[in-house]
Protein backbone atom coordinates (compact mmCIF):
# COMPACT_ATOMS: atom_id res chain seq x y z
CA UNK A 1 0.00 0.00 0.00
CA UNK A 2 1.80 3.56 -1.45
CA UNK A 3 1.75 6.24 0.80
CA UNK A 4 -0.99 8.14 -0.38
CA UNK A 5 -3.26 5.00 -0.29
CA UNK A 6 -2.40 4.18 3.15
CA UNK A 7 -3.09 8.14 4.20
CA UNK A 8 -6.55 8.21 2.24
CA UNK A 9 -7.52 4.71 3.64
CA UNK A 10 -6.54 5.80 7.35
CA UNK A 11 -8.72 9.17 6.57
CA UNK A 12 -11.32 6.85 6.02
CA UNK A 13 -10.86 4.52 8.53
CA UNK A 14 -10.85 7.17 11.50
CA UNK A 15 -14.03 9.01 9.85
CA UNK A 16 -15.89 5.54 10.75
CA UNK A 17 -14.27 5.15 13.84
CA UNK A 18 -15.35 8.79 14.92
CA UNK A 19 -18.98 8.13 14.18
CA UNK A 20 -18.93 4.54 16.15
CA UNK A 21 -17.32 6.27 19.29
CA UNK A 22 -19.82 9.13 18.44
CA UNK A 23 -23.17 6.69 18.62
CA UNK A 24 -21.57 5.01 21.40
CA UNK A 25 -21.72 7.51 23.36
CA UNK A 26 -25.22 8.33 22.59
CA UNK A 27 -25.86 4.90 23.13
CA UNK A 28 -24.62 5.47 27.12
CA UNK A 29 -26.01 8.88 27.39
CA UNK A 30 -29.59 7.33 25.72
CA UNK A 31 -30.92 6.07 29.37
CA UNK A 32 -29.95 8.84 31.14
CA UNK A 33 -32.71 10.87 29.44
CA UNK A 34 -31.02 13.82 28.55
CA UNK A 35 -31.49 12.97 24.90
CA UNK A 36 -34.60 14.15 23.64
CA UNK A 37 -35.38 12.46 21.21
CA UNK A 38 -35.79 8.64 19.88
CA UNK A 39 -32.19 7.48 18.09
CA UNK A 40 -32.02 5.19 15.13
CA UNK A 41 -27.89 4.02 15.41
CA UNK A 42 -25.95 3.08 12.32
CA UNK A 43 -23.53 1.30 14.20
CA UNK A 44 -22.41 -1.55 11.67
CA UNK A 45 -23.42 0.96 8.74
CA UNK A 46 -21.22 3.87 9.25
CA UNK A 47 -19.14 2.67 6.32
CA UNK A 48 -21.31 3.84 3.60
CA UNK A 49 -21.51 7.10 4.20
CA UNK A 50 -17.80 7.66 5.13
CA UNK A 51 -16.80 5.94 1.33
CA UNK A 52 -19.65 7.65 -0.54
CA UNK A 53 -18.89 11.43 1.01
CA UNK A 54 -15.30 11.25 0.44
CA UNK A 55 -15.47 12.03 -3.49
CA UNK A 56 -17.60 14.62 -2.66
CA UNK A 57 -17.45 18.02 -2.97
CA UNK A 58 -18.25 20.32 -0.36
CA UNK A 59 -20.87 22.07 -2.73
CA UNK A 60 -22.37 18.41 -3.38
CA UNK A 61 -25.65 17.51 -1.55
CA UNK A 62 -26.81 14.77 0.21
CA UNK A 63 -30.34 13.59 1.46
CA UNK A 64 -30.86 11.10 4.32
CA UNK A 65 -33.21 8.91 6.46
CA UNK A 66 -33.42 9.01 9.67
CA UNK A 67 -30.84 6.70 10.84
CA UNK A 68 -28.83 9.73 10.14
CA UNK A 69 -26.15 10.25 12.08
CA UNK A 70 -23.31 8.97 9.74
CA UNK A 71 -24.31 10.97 7.12
CA UNK A 72 -24.32 14.44 8.80
CA UNK A 73 -21.25 13.92 10.27
CA UNK A 74 -19.09 12.27 7.29
CA UNK A 75 -20.55 15.06 5.04
CA UNK A 76 -18.76 17.39 7.53
CA UNK A 77 -21.83 18.54 9.94
CA UNK A 78 -20.66 19.91 13.34
CA UNK A 79 -20.24 17.50 15.61
CA UNK A 80 -21.12 19.86 18.35
CA UNK A 81 -24.69 21.16 16.89
CA UNK A 82 -25.69 17.36 16.54
CA UNK A 83 -25.11 16.24 19.86
CA UNK A 84 -27.15 19.93 20.74
CA UNK A 85 -29.97 19.11 18.62
CA UNK A 86 -30.20 15.68 20.01
CA UNK A 87 -30.28 17.13 23.69
CA UNK A 88 -33.03 19.68 22.52
CA UNK A 89 -31.01 22.44 22.93
CA UNK A 90 -31.25 26.07 21.38
CA UNK A 91 -27.28 25.52 19.76
CA UNK A 92 -28.19 22.48 17.77
CA UNK A 93 -28.58 22.39 13.96
CA UNK A 94 -32.22 22.72 14.25
CA UNK A 95 -32.52 24.74 16.98
CA UNK A 96 -33.58 21.66 19.53
CA UNK A 97 -36.86 21.55 17.52
CA UNK A 98 -35.71 18.72 14.75
CA UNK A 99 -34.42 16.41 17.07
CA UNK A 100 -31.99 12.78 15.91
CA UNK A 101 -34.14 12.07 12.89
CA UNK A 102 -34.10 15.43 11.21
CA UNK A 103 -30.42 16.58 10.48
CA UNK A 104 -29.40 19.45 8.83
CA UNK A 105 -26.22 21.52 7.76
CA UNK A 106 -27.01 22.79 4.50
CA UNK A 107 -23.28 24.71 4.77
CA UNK A 108 -21.67 21.50 4.24
CA UNK A 109 -24.40 19.79 1.76
CA UNK A 110 -26.17 17.82 4.27
CA UNK A 111 -29.72 18.41 3.19
CA UNK A 112 -31.79 16.47 5.46
CA UNK A 113 -33.10 13.73 7.00
CA UNK A 114 -36.61 12.95 7.43
CA UNK A 115 -38.57 10.08 9.28
CA UNK A 116 -40.98 9.14 6.54
CA UNK A 117 -39.56 6.29 4.81
CA UNK A 118 -39.04 7.83 0.66
CA UNK A 119 -39.77 10.94 1.44
CA UNK A 120 -36.13 12.80 0.77
CA UNK A 121 -36.11 11.06 -2.44
CA UNK A 122 -38.28 13.40 -4.55
CA UNK A 123 -36.63 16.36 -3.11
CA UNK A 124 -32.92 14.80 -3.69
CA UNK A 125 -34.53 14.53 -7.57
CA UNK A 126 -35.44 18.30 -7.51
CA UNK A 127 -32.06 19.31 -6.31
CA UNK A 128 -30.32 17.43 -8.60
CA UNK A 129 -32.56 18.84 -11.69
CA UNK A 130 -31.82 21.96 -10.55
CA UNK A 131 -28.63 21.40 -10.73
CA UNK A 132 -28.72 20.12 -14.28
CA UNK A 133 -30.79 23.26 -15.16
CA UNK A 134 -28.08 25.66 -13.66
CA UNK A 135 -25.58 23.79 -14.59
CA UNK A 136 -23.74 24.16 -11.04
CA UNK A 137 -21.60 20.47 -11.57
CA UNK A 138 -22.96 19.30 -8.87
CA UNK A 139 -23.70 15.69 -7.87
CA UNK A 140 -26.71 14.40 -5.41
CA UNK A 141 -26.56 11.70 -3.57
CA UNK A 142 -29.64 10.25 -2.41
CA UNK A 143 -29.13 7.09 0.98
CA UNK A 144 -32.72 5.36 2.03
CA UNK A 145 -33.06 1.55 3.15
CA UNK A 146 -34.43 -1.22 1.32
CA UNK A 147 -37.97 -0.34 2.69
CA UNK A 148 -37.88 2.95 0.71
CA UNK A 149 -38.18 0.97 -2.81
CA UNK A 150 -41.04 -0.23 -2.00
CA UNK A 151 -42.82 3.51 -2.00
CA UNK A 152 -44.48 4.52 -5.16
CA UNK A 153 -42.24 7.74 -5.00
CA UNK A 154 -39.46 5.94 -5.16
CA UNK A 155 -40.16 4.47 -8.78
CA UNK A 156 -41.44 7.75 -9.83
CA UNK A 157 -37.99 9.44 -8.74
CA UNK A 158 -36.18 6.66 -10.78
CA UNK A 159 -38.24 6.52 -13.66
CA UNK A 160 -38.06 11.00 -13.84
CA UNK A 161 -34.20 10.93 -13.05
CA UNK A 162 -33.36 8.27 -15.95
CA UNK A 163 -35.45 10.43 -18.30
CA UNK A 164 -33.60 13.31 -17.35
CA UNK A 165 -30.61 12.22 -17.09
CA UNK A 166 -29.87 14.28 -13.62
CA UNK A 167 -26.77 13.92 -11.82
CA UNK A 168 -27.43 11.76 -9.04
CA UNK A 169 -26.36 8.81 -7.41
CA UNK A 170 -28.99 6.69 -5.42
CA UNK A 171 -27.10 4.53 -2.90
CA UNK A 172 -29.38 2.07 -1.23
CA UNK A 173 -28.34 0.90 2.38
CA UNK A 174 -29.51 -2.73 2.46
CA UNK A 175 -29.75 -4.35 6.05
CA UNK A 176 -32.35 -6.51 5.34
CA UNK A 177 -34.74 -5.42 7.99
CA UNK A 178 -37.78 -3.70 8.12
CA UNK A 179 -37.82 -3.61 11.90
CA UNK A 180 -38.48 -6.98 12.38
CA UNK A 181 -38.73 -8.05 8.97
CA UNK A 182 -36.71 -9.37 6.23
CA UNK A 183 -36.68 -8.39 2.93
CA UNK A 184 -37.85 -10.82 0.93
CA UNK A 185 -41.31 -11.61 2.60
CA UNK A 186 -42.13 -7.91 1.28
CA UNK A 187 -40.27 -7.92 -2.25
CA UNK A 188 -40.47 -9.78 -5.29
CA UNK A 189 -37.31 -7.99 -6.84
CA UNK A 190 -33.90 -7.90 -6.31
CA UNK A 191 -33.28 -4.15 -5.75
CA UNK A 192 -30.22 -3.18 -7.91
CA UNK A 193 -31.45 -5.27 -10.84
CA UNK A 194 -34.98 -3.63 -10.65
CA UNK A 195 -33.07 -0.25 -10.69
CA UNK A 196 -31.87 -1.27 -14.29
CA UNK A 197 -35.06 -1.22 -15.73
CA UNK A 198 -35.52 2.03 -16.00
CA UNK A 199 -32.09 1.92 -17.44
CA UNK A 200 -29.91 3.17 -14.64
CA UNK A 201 -26.13 1.91 -14.19
CA UNK A 202 -26.76 -0.35 -11.15
CA UNK A 203 -24.71 -2.86 -9.04
CA UNK A 204 -24.65 -4.20 -5.83
CA UNK A 205 -21.23 -4.08 -3.24
CA UNK A 206 -22.00 -7.52 -0.76
CA UNK A 207 -19.55 -6.24 1.96
CA UNK A 208 -20.56 -3.33 2.91
CA UNK A 209 -17.66 -2.80 5.62
CA UNK A 210 -14.74 -2.85 3.11
CA UNK A 211 -14.17 0.60 3.00
CA UNK A 212 -11.90 0.46 0.61
CA UNK A 213 -13.65 -1.21 -2.18
CA UNK A 214 -16.52 0.52 -1.27
CA UNK A 215 -14.69 4.11 -1.36
CA UNK A 216 -13.32 3.23 -4.90
CA UNK A 217 -16.69 2.08 -6.56
CA UNK A 218 -18.02 5.92 -4.99
CA UNK A 219 -15.51 7.44 -6.88
CA UNK A 220 -15.75 5.78 -9.99
CA UNK A 221 -19.56 6.53 -9.84
CA UNK A 222 -19.60 10.02 -9.13
CA UNK A 223 -17.26 10.41 -11.68
CA UNK A 224 -19.16 9.01 -14.23
CA UNK A 225 -22.11 11.34 -12.95
CA UNK A 226 -20.35 14.47 -13.43
CA UNK A 227 -19.00 13.41 -16.51
CA UNK A 228 -22.60 13.18 -17.83
CA UNK A 229 -23.41 9.46 -17.51
CA UNK A 230 -26.62 10.33 -15.76
CA UNK A 231 -28.22 8.40 -12.81
CA UNK A 232 -26.30 5.91 -11.28
CA UNK A 233 -26.95 3.09 -8.42
CA UNK A 234 -25.97 1.31 -5.92
CA UNK A 235 -27.38 -1.70 -3.82
CA UNK A 236 -24.61 -1.99 -0.53
CA UNK A 237 -25.37 -4.39 1.53
CA UNK A 238 -24.59 -3.84 5.41
CA UNK A 239 -25.88 -4.75 8.59
CA UNK A 240 -27.43 -2.59 11.80
CA UNK A 241 -25.56 -4.35 14.73
CA UNK A 242 -28.41 -2.54 17.46
CA UNK A 243 -32.51 -2.53 17.56
CA UNK A 244 -34.47 -0.59 14.94
CA UNK A 245 -34.54 2.27 17.65
CA UNK A 246 -32.02 2.89 20.40
CA UNK A 247 -29.26 2.31 22.27
CA UNK A 248 -29.48 -2.14 23.15
CA UNK A 249 -29.55 -4.95 21.15
CA UNK A 250 -32.29 -7.34 20.54
CA UNK A 251 -31.39 -10.90 19.39
CA UNK A 252 -33.63 -12.26 22.39
CA UNK A 253 -36.44 -11.26 20.51
CA UNK A 254 -35.65 -13.85 18.03
CA UNK A 255 -36.32 -12.30 14.18
CA UNK A 256 -32.55 -12.79 14.01
CA UNK A 257 -29.29 -14.44 15.45
CA UNK A 258 -26.27 -13.01 17.55
CA UNK A 259 -24.44 -15.81 14.68
CA UNK A 260 -25.17 -13.00 12.12
CA UNK A 261 -23.66 -10.19 14.15
CA UNK A 262 -20.32 -12.90 14.33
CA UNK A 263 -20.20 -12.69 10.64
CA UNK A 264 -20.25 -9.04 9.67
CA UNK A 265 -17.70 -8.22 12.97
CA UNK A 266 -15.25 -10.63 11.27
CA UNK A 267 -15.21 -8.16 8.02
CA UNK A 268 -15.81 -5.02 10.07
CA UNK A 269 -12.27 -2.82 9.95
CA UNK A 270 -13.41 -1.14 13.41
CA UNK A 271 -13.51 -4.11 14.96
CA UNK A 272 -10.34 -6.05 13.97
CA UNK A 273 -8.48 -3.13 13.13
CA UNK A 274 -7.34 -2.91 16.96
CA UNK A 275 -4.09 -0.99 16.55
CA UNK A 276 -6.15 1.66 13.91
CA UNK A 277 -8.81 1.75 16.75
CA UNK A 278 -5.81 2.21 19.49
CA UNK A 279 -4.25 5.57 17.60
CA UNK A 280 -7.07 7.33 16.91
CA UNK A 281 -9.61 6.83 19.65
CA UNK A 282 -7.96 8.70 22.54
CA UNK A 283 -8.75 12.07 20.71
CA UNK A 284 -11.92 11.28 19.44
CA UNK A 285 -13.30 10.68 22.64
CA UNK A 286 -11.53 13.89 23.59
CA UNK A 287 -13.54 15.91 21.07
CA UNK A 288 -16.92 13.70 22.37
CA UNK A 289 -16.29 14.73 25.85
CA UNK A 290 -16.30 18.42 24.47
CA UNK A 291 -19.71 18.25 22.20
CA UNK A 292 -21.32 16.63 25.21
CA UNK A 293 -20.23 19.31 27.31
CA UNK A 294 -21.04 21.84 24.94
CA UNK A 295 -24.97 20.34 24.75
CA UNK A 296 -25.15 20.06 28.32
CA UNK A 297 -23.87 23.44 28.36
CA UNK A 298 -26.65 24.88 26.25
CA UNK A 299 -29.90 26.26 26.57
CA UNK A 300 -32.98 24.72 25.85
CA UNK A 301 -35.72 26.64 23.54
CA UNK A 302 -38.12 29.07 25.43
CA UNK A 303 -41.89 29.64 24.00
CA UNK A 304 -41.23 32.04 22.31
CA UNK A 305 -38.86 29.97 20.02
CA UNK A 306 -41.96 27.79 19.39
CA UNK A 307 -43.10 30.40 17.15
CA UNK A 308 -39.78 31.13 14.98
CA UNK A 309 -38.97 29.30 11.95
CA UNK A 310 -42.79 28.69 11.18
CA UNK A 311 -43.63 29.14 7.36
Amino acid sequence: MGQSHASHYDNLFRQALRIRLVEERIADLYPTDQIQSPVHLSIGQEHVSVAACGPLRKDDLVFGTYRGHALYLAKGGDLNAMMAELYGRTTGCGKGKAGSMHLCAPEVGMMGASAIVASTIPHAVGAALAAQLRNSGQVITCFFGEGATAEGVYHESLNFASVKKLPILWICENNDLAIYTRFKPLHSYEIYQHARSYGITSERIENGMDLENLSQVCKSKIEAIRNGSGPQFLEVMTYRYLQHVGPSEDYNLGYRHSSELDLWKARDPLVQDLKRVKQWTPEILREIDEAVLFAENSPFPTEKDLYEDVY
